[in-house]
């Protein structure tokens, strides 16, 4: 077969999407994927995003069979035909989908005169992926690293872009006066030259997006007033803006706070936000008073308190962010700050919150005392 078709919204495009293309292109020399663009539907990413998307997935696993078009104001399967594709294939899950896509492909034959459609069945791990099943695990603590699991890396990147974006308006809405700083700010912020940075392994948009969807949590659970949440999330925008490239005798989180005070957003509130930047930093925070220090320290910290397998994670990219140190004096550190960590979570001094306490104390202490006993081996070994 010269040419086959694979339609749909593909907004985003999961990895289900992905095994049906690759089912496609051991079928035909070509696959053309067709984004129905509905204006009348509101959608996750614009339909040249999802392009775009799809393109660099293609790319990433070395696909260069692959094209994309946008299908506007037509029938998709009057489209392929004018592209020379007799064939669209659709993946269907269970009977539903069968019934559904079947009345489709009637459709698409008797009447529309289009393309004829082939059914596969996605293995079982990826029978319950979806696009709208991916979209309702946004939000809550942890939703980016279950995204990570069902979608192609440009997809998360651009997803997690799409919901930091969407956090970063609220901050400055009523301020049309700072719209355009804001955005240049949101830029610089994601950008290489901050938390977007391929040499940030773990203080990076993961991390930014978990401390926000944390301070969203702590919101939700304590009624916090609107000026607070705002105040700690601008902070934490911010706290790790600067990560090892702070001038000498400053540290990065006193260079990330002189770059939010200069940074033409400050408000009324500059200086409070300024400090709560410079309570990440363990040399400032016990002479620091501020009534959402505990939040913010407990925001910053609540990585400890994550699932074994999250945990585990993070533990492998804070080793590849300190890369350059060498294993003995990494480990000789990082076992003294476990030991510091778990001695305060053992006497309720780590997460002091009281909403993070409960969530996440005990796992820290866990997790850090498995970290512990593991380099404890390392260095015996």
């Amino acid at each position: 077969m010269k040419k086959i078709g694979f339609s749909g919204t593909l907004d985003p495009i999961t990895n289900g999407h992905m095994w049906v293309i690759s089912e496609a292109r051991s079928l035909a020399d070509e696959v053309i994927v067709f984004i129905s663009e509905n204006l009348l539907k509101k959608s996750q990413f614009s339909a040249q995003k999802r392009k775009k998307i799809i393109e660099l997935s293609a790319l990433q696993r070395g696909w260069n069979n692959i094209s994309v078009v946008i299908v506007r104001g037509n029938y998709t399967a009057r489209v392929a035909k004018n592209h020379h594709v007799d064939y669209l294939i659709r993946g269907i899950r269970n009977t539903a989908d069968f019934d559904y896509e079947n009345l489709i492909q009637q459709t698409n034959v008797d009447v529309l005169d289009g393309a004829k459609t082939i059914f596969v069945m996605p293995p079982r791990d990826l029978g319950s992926v979806s696009s709208s099943f991916i979209r309702a695990l946004q939000g809550p603590v942890g939703w980016h690293w279950l995204t990570r699991n069902f979608v192609p890396a440009p997809a998360y990147d651009a997803w997690i872009l799409n919901w930091l974006r969407n956090e970063w308006d609220v901050l400055w809405q009523g301020q049309p006066a700072l719209a355009g700083l804001a955005a240049n700010w949101f830029d610089y912020l994601t950008g290489s030259a901050s938390y977007g940075s391929t040499e940030r392994h773990y203080h990076n948009l993961d991390h930014l997006v978990h401390g926000l969807t944390e301070i969203n949590a702590w919101a939700a659970n304590a009624d916090a007033e609107t000026v607070d949440v705002n105040e700690l999330k601008q902070a934490f925008w911010f706290h790790d803006a600067i990560h090892g490239q702070a001038e000498e005798g400053i540290s990065d989180e006193e260079a990330s706070a002189r770059l939010w005070l200069t940074s033409g957003l400050a408000t009324v509130l500059s200086e409070t936000v300024a400090s709560l930047i410079r309570i990440t930093d363990r040399f400032q925070q016990m002479s620091i008073i501020h009534p959402l220090k505990e939040v913010m320290l407990s925001a910053d910290l609540a990585i400890l308190g994550q699932s074994e397998e999250v945990y585990d994670a993070y533990t492998v990219t804070i080793r590849a962010e300190f890369r350059k140190t060498t294993d003995a004096i990494f480990y000789k550190n990082r076992l003294n700050a476990l030991k510091h960590l778990r001695q305060k979570a053992r006497v309720q001094k780590l997460y002091v919150e009281p909403y993070f306490a409960e969530q996440y104390n005990e796992k820290a202490i866990d997790n850090m005392t498995r970290e512990i006993i593991a380099i404890g081996l390392r260095q015996l070994a």
